[in-house]
């Protein structure tokens, strides 16, 4: 095969991945007159790269496995790795829902979205999706997740309370979100556990559960949806510390 008919393939594949839908729901729009949101009343970390760790010291610590146990991920689920980066995640969730589930990967740089959408391609994983998100809005189809993965990306992510908001109608009526991080302050590109819990309580969501993960780095927190989505006016910032 050339060169040029390879480039050609591969771009085709990454159109169709790019383009698959996970569920029935509408996509969320930006366009929506729903602000204003309330800024971040804390330091936001910049993204300073798409790989956390390497993946080979990640298995040996045994982390996605400990993880998708804690969060309850099974064959058959419907799954969101929001900041999805190189696929760590996004991998090792294919293997655990298996081929009658489906996992979206969703990542808001373009290179590194094309670069995983290759290696979906590469390692030909029939059930996953890769999507371009935006900075406050990850862009999911409502009603289409059992979870939604964020791991070690929370802290990087400029508006908080729009984003929260965007995302909440994606989670099907059970669905609970889950977040890793570090438990330390957001500029050190971590989140302490108080200040999340705050932030999704702003946002209408519920704490579930709340425990340490050595093997990740930090700690699991998850949550789900409680009452109705608030008015983005009345949502007031919370503060660190």
């Amino acid at each position: 095969m050339s060169t040029s008919v390879r480039r050609a393939a591969i771009l085709g594949a990454l159109v169709l991945i790019a383009a698959c839908d996970v569920g029935a729901g509408t996509m969320a729009s930006g366009g929506d007159g729903a602000g204003p949101f309330p800024a971040a009343d804390r330091p936001v970390a910049r993204i300073v790269s798409s790989r956390w760790s390497n993946e080979e010291s990640r298995d040996r610590l045994n982390e996605a496995d400990e993880v998708m146990d804690k969060a309850g991920i099974k064959p058959g689920m419907t799954v969101a790795d929001i900041g999805a980066g190189e696929g760590y995640y996004t991998i090792r969730l294919a293997e655990r829902v298996g081929k009658d589930g489906r996992v979206l990967a969703e990542d808001i740089v373009p290179e590194v979205r094309d670069s995983l959408a290759q290696r979906v391609v590469r390692e030909r994983l029939q059930s996953v999706s890769v999507r371009l998100g935006e900075p406050a809005d990850p862009k999911l189809p409502e009603n289409s997740f059992d979870r939604v993965l964020m791991v070690h990306m929370y802290h990087e992510i400029g508006e908080p309370y729009e984003f929260l908001w965007r995302m909440r109608p994606a989670l099907k009526p059970d669905g609970l979100v889950i977040v890793v991080d570090a438990n330390r302050p957001t500029q050190n590109h971590g989140t302490p556990p108080a200040l999340l819990k705050c932030e999704f309580a702003a946002i209408g969501y519920e704490q579930v559960s709340m425990s340490e993960m050595p093997s990740a780095g930090g700690y699991m927190a998850s949550f789900r949806t409680r009452g109705p989505r608030p008015d983005p006016r009345a949502i007031k910032a919370c503060k660190e510390g």
